[in-house]
């Protein structure tokens, strides 16, 4: 199905429920169908012949229609509202029939990074007002569903050669995690706590990528986007967990055959003698093929310009990065300051790492967040004279480099996990709530 014809199925379908439901609303629903997709494919190269094709009774022009439908992409259509207003059951599948349009509007002409985040906001939007629940989730799987349709990658996966004499010795690929879907994935992302700049670079991330597809059906040339990464800040700020779930939005995007992640550090990849490092680096990094290789605290391979197993690894990942730049995503991961002069240091470095993903501090309200989250998922409860004393012993922790945010909760609920099993172990037979709750002196022993 072309592009037009797949945006003339879902007017079609959009309108169709609309005249079932609310007859005298049909004519509105059938114009501003067209002002939507005008206004989510505005700008882009090609667009406007395509849409024309797809509604050549439109009375108006294209850039008429695109101001017109400009609010949409922030607010319910009046056609919308008045089948939500008067609890006509036709509401919800309308809104997702707009979510549909949406989807079909953002391959029209050459589809670019804007068009894809118009259609997702679009979409959610509609689905939103007409009370859908997760809308911002349910209009991922819109967006994917015309992604499916799409060549899933842009050059086939290459699979290592096996090793021959004078080779290092490859290891086995660890082991793929279980496919999710993209919208599962980026729902995954939204329920982390905080880190709202970082979510904003990963979905721009995977909306360059979902264009990209769309670009390949088109048979137009791609759009450059920075495959491998450098994520800075602070410990226990959720870089790793970040690096998971992007690794598999890679996956989930055709980009990566696997999506597994390997973790490593210097003493992962540098050995202790010459000419053993560059095995060692081949081996590790070998076994992320089809996945990503998170490396942490990646300044300390290169402690300083005389460190000659440091430089050997970093030339031997350069050239793996290059020979298998279809099928590995690299992320290095440190403190700000030191990853800018590691990616400075080497101009092979430099040119690959493009894109620095920056991990804000958890505020103390977000650490509260995460540390009654951790309670409950290991079954405790922190009631709130326990939530008011990890706020003030909280509030008097000294902040700076170094602080492990996350880590630092996890600590503390873990050692006043002990405390609280301490305080009951003289009972003789705990009820269910003595084992379960938290009690605020718990926190004074955790925090020791």
């Amino acid at each position: 199905m072309t592009t037009v014809e797949h945006l003339q199925a879902a007017t079609d379908h959009a309108v169709e429920i609309v005249a079932a439901g609310a007859p005298q609303l049909s004519a509105a629903a059938s114009t501003e169908v067209s002002q939507l997709a005008a206004a989510i494919a505005n700008d882009v190269r090609g667009a406007r012949a395509e849409w024309q094709k797809a509604f050549p009774a439109c009375s108006i022009t294209f850039e008429r229609a695109a101001r017109d439908g400009l609010e949409y992409l922030s607010s319910p259509t009046p056609t919308l509202v008045r089948l939500a207003d008067s609890k006509n059951g036709s509401a919800v599948p309308y809104a997702h029939a707009l979510a549909d349009v949406a989807s079909a509007a953002c391959s029209l002409g050459e589809p670019n990074l804007d068009v894809i985040g118009r259609a997702a906001m679009a979409a959610a939007t509609q689905l939103h007002g007409a009370g859908v629940a997760g809308s911002t989730r349910a209009a991922d799987q819109h967006i994917d569903a015309v992604l499916s349709e799409q060549p899933a990658s842009t050059t086939a996966l290459r699979t290592p050669a096996p090793a021959g004499a004078g080779q290092p010795t490859i290891a086995a690929a660890a082991e793929s995690p279980p496919a999710k879907s993209l919208p599962d994935l980026l729902a995954d992302l939204d329920a982390l706590v905080g880190l709202e700049r970082v979510k904003a670079q990963v979905r721009r991330q995977t909306n360059m990528l979902r264009a990209n597809r769309l670009r390949v059906a088109k048979g137009l040339r791609t759009l450059d986007v920075a495959q491998h990464l450098v994520f800075v800040g602070n410990p226990g700020t959720g870089k790793t967990t970040v690096a998971r779930l992007l690794v598999q939005i890679y996956r989930a995007l055709g980009i990566l055959a696997k999506g597994q992640l390997v973790e490593t550090d210097r003493a992962g990849l540098v050995a202790g003698y010459e000419g053993q490092t560059a095995i060692k680096t081949t081996t590790v990094t070998t076994s992320a093929l089809g996945g990503g290789l998170f490396i942490d605290e990646a300044y300390a391979l290169l402690r300083d310009d005389d460190d000659a197993f440091g430089h050997e690894a970093i030339d031997t990942l350069v050239k793996l990065m290059e020979d298998h730049r279809d099928d590995l995503v690299v992320i290095v991961a440190g403190y700000p300051d030191e990853m800018h002069e590691f990616v400075a240091a080497n101009p092979g470095l430099k040119s690959r790492f493009a894109l620095t993903i920056v991990f804000d501090d958890y505020s103390d309200d977000e650490l509260v967040t995460i540390f009654t989250r951790l309670a409950a998922e290991s079954d405790y409860t922190a009631p709130p004279e326990v939530v008011e004393r990890f706020r003030t012993r909280l509030a008097a922790e000294v902040r700076g480099p170094g602080f492990g945010n996350g880590r630092f909760v996890r600590n503390v609920f873990e050692a006043a996990a002990v405390s609280q099993s301490c305080r009951i172990a003289d009972i003789v037979d705990p009820s269910e709530e003595e084992l379960r709750r938290l009690e605020p002196v718990d926190l004074d022993g955790g925090l020791e």
